[in-house]
């Protein structure tokens, strides 16, 4: 029976508990805890759908690319919970995020929880009391259009990876996975990549000067130009080191140094004075992508935690909604952000007329404002400075800043240009050299007095930033205080950082607001793309990858392409384009226009040569193989052969041409760019080299050697041959004797490592004593035995052991030094779960809303978690517990509550495939409502 309530479901539980504390006691509000159903994988499929229309993706190509969906397992729990609270309802609003991926789950919640009671679709983008009281009060229907558009890319994402990355496994590695984005951005790692290892550097000179007036302060210029000529700079060469500008002089250190000589000998004036105001306009307010890169460059946040750190803040209220591609503000917030700016910095900063922002964003995908402090008011960080800590804070900052400065005053000033010429007849170079300096000086600082936007690298950049220059006129005469000859080199084009991917991403129109952190993650996670600071580094793999989507699926993997879907998507969203139409053309094809569909593609693939495809040329017959057990490189002939000829080289000797080609397995330590021909040839040659011998093993007479492996320095023994004696035939299968081998400590050095200490590491494990051990017999009878105590090395770390009880020890040096009654002590205390004893918490919070219990961080065997003592969540791999809050604590327990306990693997697929019988209805075909009931009423 109803009583009266109205139910709102969101999908996080603690946005969930602030939400509640706005509405009042007429609301009940529950999270679904994002998601609860989705398309399963064959593997969940009910036997007798197996062999049907859904069999392969979940999809019904066939018919109008119809989806099967099936309730999460592990929501089955959340699922029921809801249906009852649904039962005591009289309304139920569905309160999920207001962009595609939000709509998609409310109407998931819909087809799901059958409601038989009105429902509302309620939409905010702030988690602020009045927003929320408005928007329960101004809801609207579903909008099955931004449905369409998200179910459209789930199904386009489907179909590109069950039909692409099955080709993956059987011709680069089992386990691979293609993505529509994620490919796109791999690739585009990857050509970057291939730029630098392309590139060749180019070498030029030039000369600083330092120049002083009578009565003036002293200043510095470059030279630009000799005898009317421009001096050649980094941007005048092109990535293969040549000169590609015409009308520039090129100078090498010789004539440079000369220059410079002549310069400080010669006389030096001002030919040329110039100076033009300077005017600049703040950057518009955050959207996803530029929130991303900006705290990319002054917080050092990755894309993930950014978008971690901005969904907490937005979900306790105190920012707008996160994901979003509109720099646009509300009436509210302009006026709050404009009133601001007068408090703190007074009427003079801020301008006339409000600044009004439009994206270049013709999508109606995301959010339709900018992200911005949440609220009519903005609280300013000294007013939040109490409530968040650590990134919290500092993003909160950096979006409070960014907002007042869009609606501040342009910065003014003014920019000075000075040339000098100075006579350098004597260099026997040139006779006039010119030199340049300009500077810009703020005279009102504007919206820079509360933000400045920061800037990637730029290869080119010479931007001294903020500079005086003297009062100077044309003519006057300058003493040469300094004149010095400087080399430079040009350098290749920089690596992707995630924020800059993202950028780039961005321009190209890949992927939306809601994808980008999920795409850089993915290609990380993959094993496609590793980092080097912040740096984005592809891995070979990923090189073998990508070769074969552009030798077989060029235009899955082209920009274009993959811009265009983008675009078909959001005319879906708008309502312009039909789902299956737009679905069949990239499946099946478009024979209007001769396009072949994905379909065809994979049909029609022919012969893959997979080591083609896996060999990566890195020049002078070497080459870089992606193998099925990692990469390594290869001489493409023998060592001593020309590959070009196939003759031996000339002046190589031919007593020591190798009989078949040289191969070394490798690492992803080593960049691409860095894997030159030389590199090659070291890895080759260390892999043939034997090891350093490092003397004899007087009790066995072995040679002792150190050598380097794969996983690292180890010493290890040389067996000697073991030949059969005259006519005695040598025995089948006969097993050989293995050599002692042992790995360097962490603390040791392969090219120091002496005899001594390699006979202590192959003389492990070391026997530390012998203990007596009582034991009881069936009888009742009491014996005593003997039992060795052995100091050994493992897979992870040192440890003591006597007969099957372990124990720990604190660094590899005891194993060489710890004594019997060391030994003895440790086993006489309590052996502890797990490796090491009971740690107090890392982090301590206060009592959680639900249990009421006090919450801790703590390092368990799995890695850090959180717990109340009653219900235990393991941290994610984005969250850092220096920096965890107390609300990110108290949502991880709420969402594993939500969960509910684990269940075994035969019981979830049982129970997967129960529901996956029932939720046949969940089927959606088409974007009518009426059809969508039918569909419905014929599957219940």
């Amino acid at each position: 029976m109803a009583s009266g309530k109205k139910l709102v479901i969101v999908e996080s539980p603690s946005k969930g508990n602030k939400i509640a504390s706005y509405l009042g006691s007429d609301y009940v509000v529950d999270a679904s805890v994002g998601h609860i159903r989705d398309l399963p994988t064959p593997s969940e499929m009910p036997a007798d759908m197996k062999k049907g229309p859904y069999g392969k993706f979940a999809v019904d190509v066939d018919n109008g690319f119809a989806p099967y969906y099936v309730v999460d397992a592990n929501k089955k729990k959340k699922v029921a919970e809801l249906k009852r609270a649904l039962k005591d309802a009289d309304e139920l609003y569905l309160a999920t995020d207001e962009d595609r991926e939000g709509e998609a789950i409310a109407w998931h919640l819909l087809e799901t929880l059958k409601p038989k009671v009105p429902v509302k679709r309620m939409v905010f983008h702030e988690v602020t009391k009045e927003a929320i009281q408005r928007a329960v009060n101004d809801t609207r229907e579903l909008d099955v259009q931004m449905v369409n558009a998200q179910e459209t890319r789930r199904i386009l994402d489907r179909l590109y990876g069950y039909e692409v990355s099955p080709v993956l496994w059987r011709k680069v590695r089992a386990g691979l996975s293609a993505g529509r984005v994620q490919s796109v951005a791999t690739r585009m790692v990857v050509e970057r990549e291939r730029e630098r290892m392309a590139f060749r550097a180019a070498s030029y000179w030039d000369v600083e000067g330092e120049f002083e007036a009578k009565s003036s302060q002293a200043f510095t210029a470059k030279l630009t130009g000799v005898d009317g000529e421009r001096v050649a700079s980094g941007r005048d060469f092109g990535d293969d080191g040549r000169l590609k500008s015409s009308g520039v002089r090129h100078l090498d250190g010789a004539a440079a140094e000369k220059i410079a000589e002549a310069t400080r000998a010669g006389h030096a004036e001002v030919s040329a004075v110039s100076e033009k105001p300077y005017s600049r306009k703040p950057s518009a307010p955050f959207i996803t992508s530029t929130l991303q890169q900006e705290a990319s460059r002054k917080l050092r946040l990755g894309s993930k935690d950014t978008m971690r750190v901005a969904q907490r803040l937005y979900e306790n209220g105190y920012i707008t909604y996160m994901r979003t591609d509109s720099v646009a503000l509300s009436e509210q917030a302009i006026s709050a952000a404009r009133q601001q700016a007068r408090d703190l910095y007074g009427a003079e900063y801020v301008p006339d007329a409000p600044r009004r922002y439009a994206g270049k964003s013709k999508n109606a995908q995301e959010a339709h404002e900018a992200i911005r402090p949440a609220g009519d008011r903005f609280r300013t960080p000294a007013q939040v400075a109490g409530e968040l800590r650590g990134t919290e804070f500092a993003l909160y900052e950096l979006i409070w800043k960014r907002t007042v400065a869009s609606q501040m005053a342009d910065a003014k000033g003014s920019t000075a240009s000075v040339k000098v010429a100075v006579g350098v007849e004597s260099s026997g170079i040139a006779k006039r050299a010119e030199y340049s300096a300009s500077g810009t000086v703020i005279t009102f600082r504007g919206f820079l007095a509360a933000y400045e936007e920061g800037r990637d690298a730029d290869r080119y950049s010479n931007d001294d930033g903020e500079r005086r220059l003297p009062k100077l006129s044309e003519g006057v005469g300058l003493d040469v205080l300094r004149a010095e000859a400087l080399g430079h080199e040009t350098s290749p084009p920089a690596r992707y950082t995630e924020a800059t991917l993202t950028k780039a991403l961005e321009e190209r129109g890949i992927g939306r607001p809601s994808t980008y952190a999920a795409t850089v993650g993915t290609i990380q996670d993959r094993g496609y793309v590793r980092t080097r600071g912040s740096a984005l580094i592809p891995t070979w793999l990923a090189f073998a990858v990508t070769n074969l989507l552009e030798t077989h699926f060029p235009s899955l993997v082209d920009y274009d392409f993959t811009a265009s879907m983008e675009e078909g998507l959001d005319r879906i969203a708008a309502g312009d384009e039909e789902r299956a139409a737009w679905l069949t053309r990239f499946y099946f094809g478009d024979e209007g226009e001769s396009a072949e569909g994905l379909k065809q593609l994979v049909d029609d693939l022919g012969e893959i040569d997979a080591r083609g495809i896996s060999t990566i040329p890195i020049g002078e017959g070497l080459v870089v193989r992606v193998g099925r057990y990692g990469p390594y490189v290869e001489e493409e002939v023998p060592n001593g052969i020309d590959p070009a000829t196939g003759e031996v080289k000339e002046g190589f000797d031919p007593e020591k041409v190798g009989e078949k080609p040289r191969r070394a397995s490798i690492t992803d330590d080593i960049a691409p760019d860095e894997m030159t021909p030389a590199k090659i040839r070291e890895l080759l040659d260390a892999s043939d080299d034997d090891g350093r011998v490092l003397g004899t093993d007087p009790e066995s007479g072995h040679e002792i050697v150190a050598k380097s492996g794969r996983y690292g320095p180890y010493v290890t023994e040389v067996l000697p041959e073991v030949t059969p004696a005259d006519g005695e035939k040598p025995k089948k299968k006969a097993a050989k004797p293995k050599p002692r081998t042992a790995s360097l400590f962490k603390d040791m050095d392969l090219a120091t490592i002496e005899l001594d200490t390699a006979l202590k590491l192959l003389s492990l494990p070391r026997v530390v004593g012998v203990v007596e051990e009582k034991a009881t017999a069936e009888d009742g009878t009491e014996t005593t035995k003997q039992v060795e105590i052995t100091a050994q090395n493992g897979r992870y770390g040192p440890y003591l052991k006597k007969g099957t009880d372990s124990r720990s020890l604190e660094n590899e040096a005891q194993l060489f030094t710890i004594t019997l009654e060391e030994a003895e002590a440790i086993y006489a205390q309590p052996k502890q779960r797990g490796r090491a004893a009971a740690k107090p918490p890392l982090k301590e919070f206060g009592a959680d809303p639900t249990s009421g219990k006090p919450v801790v961080v703590k390092d368990g065997r799995f890695g850090e978690y959180v717990t109340d003592g009653e219900t235990n969540a393991t941290l994610r791999k984005d969250d850092d517990v220096e920096t965890l809050t107390a609300e990110r604590a108290y949502e991880l327990l709420a969402e594993k509550r939500a969960k509910g306990p684990s269940t075994r693997k035969k019981a979830a697929k049982k129970s997967t495939k129960k529901a996956a019988t029932k939720k046949t209805a969940a089927k959606k075909t088409t974007t009518k409502k009426t059809a969508a009931k039918k569909t419905t009423a014929k599957k219940a």
